[in-house]
């Protein structure tokens, strides 16, 4: 799950290369109606990835109530449904064998869904795909693919019955030891519920919109514009693939862009098919936009597994959804009703190759990517510091402002070393926060940016020393700044790591041919 926000200013924003984004302290205030205001929360590692949270409540105790709320029923489900947690109910389950065991409805209905997805993909969707995501990691452990036989051996394992459900009694019965795993659609799942959550017995508050990982669901009075990442150039400022406008519809994305295996330097998906246990790679990117959320995770994953044509044959035979699948090759596939909700002005094009020139300028030739990772804090409901990324020149003039991270103009002045520059400064006071981001889900805290070498007004800049500078401040809390000189001569590689610390667990760049 990524977030992106952006100014209501987008279209300027967008000119100058300025990605602003909300790591809260406090909730973040936007008016909405005369009654109602829009709240913003983030926090990290939650259900192993990100959450941003958008509230619409009469006052900031609602927003703070409603939150909690959220929080209190992600914990709840998750001490349910996890299959990494060795003591969730889902794990004891999956610990039995050949009996039947009462279960919570939350496990009876995700199994049932399982069941039901299972037939109507044709088997590419199946909880036992963890099968062969074992099999690829302990190969790739040893630096090999899978041989033939062990293949097979996956195949002829993920295609057995793994249970038996008894909907009178609300009993499972585990049939089988092979490893199985509800992470296909089961953070979608506890998504909607969770929104739901915040606004059960809540008359002050009117809509929320959560996103976990790229789950994204909205419900009651609120829409939004949400940003879908190019898996092909998917750093935070990166621009979106699309954007689309939604209210009261889940949407989810899947691709194995990433995660997944990596093996004598190929990358392999995280998502394979559990009837040939190979990872998929036609399918680069699968988005669903559905008005449950547990479809939409289904069908995403789905997706990014069967065919565009088994696809599009499944997709007909349901109400309310809409896809975009973009493929290997960069064909785009898209749903009927897809386009009566993308936002015009992005330009919809999946992928758009680069103008050869005889003589390409700097800001062309190479680019830098600049990774970061915020610290994992021991509080679980931990909110993310203000984080502020920018390039200077070798005079320590601003050059470029790659992300600005926040959640109101007036907690900037905590990031005093961004903060001097009077120019930068004044294009984002009062700007609003209004962006979200459905994407393949991240690792919690791992965020990637990139610098096509060019400065603020869009222009390329000359070769020279330039210094990545990250900026770290949390309210109540510490302060970090971390800097990394690099030769941008257009020409020469080189890679840096940058040292870490309270807030910034680690960091690196590294300068490369685009």
């Amino acid at each position: 799950m990524t977030t992106r926000l952006r100014s209501s200013a987008s279209r300027s924003f967008a000119s100058i290369g300025l990605l602003i984004a909300s790591l809260s302290a406090a909730p973040c205030v936007f008016a909405a109606t005369p009654q109602q205001h829009q709240y913003v929360f983030h926090h990290e590692n939650v259900l192993g990835t990100s959450l941003e949270l958008k509230i619409r409540a009469t006052s900031p105790d609602a927003a703070s109530r409603a939150e909690s709320g959220v929080l209190a029923e992600i914990d709840r489900e998750n001490r349910i449904l996890s299959a990494w947690q060795p003591d969730s109910e889902f794990s004891r389950w999956a610990g039995t064998q050949g009996t039947a065991e009462h279960v919570s409805p939350e496990l009876f209905q995700v199994l049932s869904l399982f069941d039901l997805w299972r037939e109507k993909t044709g088997g590419a969707l199946d909880a036992s795909a963890e099968v062969a995501v074992r099999a690829w990691k302990k190969a790739a452990a040893e630096n090999r693919a899978p041989n033939p036989t062990e293949l097979q051996t996956a195949v002829v394992q993920m295609q057995q019955p793994h249970w038996r459900l008894d909907a009178e009694h609300q009993t499972a019965t585990h049939l089988d030891r092979s490893p199985i795993a509800l992470n296909s659609f089961a953070k979608s799942y506890i998504a909607g519920n969770a929104a739901n959550a915040a606004l059960a017995n809540a008359p002050e508050v009117s809509g929320v919109l959560l996103n976990v990982g790229g789950d994204i669901v909205l419900r009651g009075s609120i829409a939004s514009s949400i940003d879908i990442a190019n898996p092909q150039a998917d750093a935070e400022n990166d621009v979106p693939m699309d954007r689309v406008t939604l209210s009261n519809r889940a949407i989810a994305t899947s691709g194995g862009y990433r995660r997944g295996v990596d093996i004598s330097g190929a990358h392999f998906s995280h998502i394979v098919d559990p009837r040939t246990a190979l990872p998929v790679n036609h399918v680069l990117s699968s988005t669903v936009i559905a008005p449950d959320p547990s479809e939409a995770g289904a069908l995403s994953t789905a997706f990014s597994v069967m065919t565009p044509g088994e696809s599009q044959r499944l997709a007909a035979q349901l109400r309310n959804v809409d896809y975009m699948i973009l493929l290997k090759d960069g064909t785009r596939i898209t749903s009927r009703g897809w386009s009566a909700l993308e936002l015009p002005r992005l330009q919809t094009a999946s992928y758009v190759p680069q103008a050869k020139s005889a003589a390409p300028a700097v800001a062309g030739a190479m680019d830098v990517t600049i990774s970061l990772e915020l610290a994992r804090m021991d509080n679980p409901r931990y909110r993310r510091p203000f984080v502020a990324v920018w390039v200077e020149d070798k005079d320590r003039f601003p050059v470029r402002t790659l992300a600005l991270w926040f959640d109101k103009t007036r907690w900037l002045p905590d990031l005093k070393t961004w903060y001097r520059d009077d120019r930068v400064r004044s294009m984002v006071e009062g700007s609003d926060v209004t962006t979200t981001v459905s994407s393949a889900t991240r690792p919690p805290g791992k965020y990637t940016l990139r610098w096509d070498g060019k400065d603020q007004a869009g222009k390329p800049v000359k070769p020279g020393k330039y210094t990545i500078s990250i900026e770290a401040a949390r309210e109540h809390g510490t302060y970090q700044v971390v800097r990394q000189e690099i030769d941008f001569d257009g020409k020469t590689p080189s890679q840096f790591t940058m040292p870490g610390n309270t807030e910034i667990a680690a960091a690196s760049v590294d300068y490369r041919k685009r």
